[in-house]
């Protein structure tokens, strides 16, 4: 797997644009809409602003809660451990807990109305959902075991849990490889409806997130810890085996 970091700047948001349009160029999108009752797929050719004053809601309000889905487009130059970790969670743990359950919910509605269709991505309901507990799993354990250990600098006894979560990370990898095939890489079919289009939209943000989080843990955050600890599997307190 190549990690890649993102370069692609977000698009203005605006009350012109149609509502459909938003729902596949921001990933999260169709989750707010669901939620306001916004006619996304069917009723996507309307303007966010027709959309809203149907609905008696306030575009601006409705704006400036989809604003806070455009996410940062470049890593930040961060170097110190603690606020490297801080950026982790919020950027990337706190991310991926949004995105799954609406992907999830997207591709069960997907399979369900478009069964008969050739390219129909069948069980990918189900994968994302067994995807979504394997990172849950995975991020706990960071968020309760490792990530505390480095901030408290324990060095000689972080190097058998980054060892175990940089082998996490292969299998994530792996993951989004079976994801891709899936998927055809991220590209709905021809004539696909705003539902299919956001679902794939989304899984991309999903792949290239998911890549720049184990980037920054693999090629940053942990390398900071192991040429720190002492080598011989002793650790700083002994073992005994002399």
């Amino acid at each position: 797997m190549n990690a890649r970091l993102e370069t692609t700047a977000a698009e203005p948001l605006s009350a012109s644009q149609a509502i459909g349009q938003i729902a596949v160029q921001l990933p999260g999108a169709t989750a707010v809409f669901r939620r306001l009752k916004l006619d996304f797929c069917c009723g996507g050719q309307v303007s966010l602003a027709d959309a809203a004053a149907e609905k008696d809601l306030d575009v601006n309000a409705v704006l400036a809660e989809l604003s806070q889905l455009q996410r940062p487009t470049t890593a930040p130059q961060i170097a110190e451990p603690g606020a490297l970790i801080d950026h982790i969670l919020s950027r990337y743990h706190e991310v991926h807990r949004a995105q799954l359950p609406e992907l999830v919910r997207m591709a069960r509605r997907v399979e369900a109305v478009h069964r008969d269709h050739p390219d129909v991505p069948a069980g990918l309901g189900e994968f994302l959902e067994n995807m979504e507990q394997e990172l849950l799993n995975h991020m706990m354990k960071e968020e309760q075991v490792l990530f505390p250990m480095l901030k408290a600098g324990a060095h000689a006894f972080a190097l058998q849990p980054i060892g175990m979560m940089r082998y996490e990370h292969v299998d994530h990898g792996l993951t989004l490889e079976k994801l891709a095939a899936l998927t055809n890489d991220a590209t709905p079919p021809e004539g696909a409806c705003n539902t299919w289009r956001a679902l794939y939209a989304g899984i991309a943000q999903l792949n290239d997130d998911l890549i720049n989080h184990i980037h920054l843990e693999n090629n940053v955050l942990f390398p900071q810890f192991e040429h720190a600890a002492p080598q011989g599997g002793c650790g700083s307190g002994g073992c005994g085996c002399a």
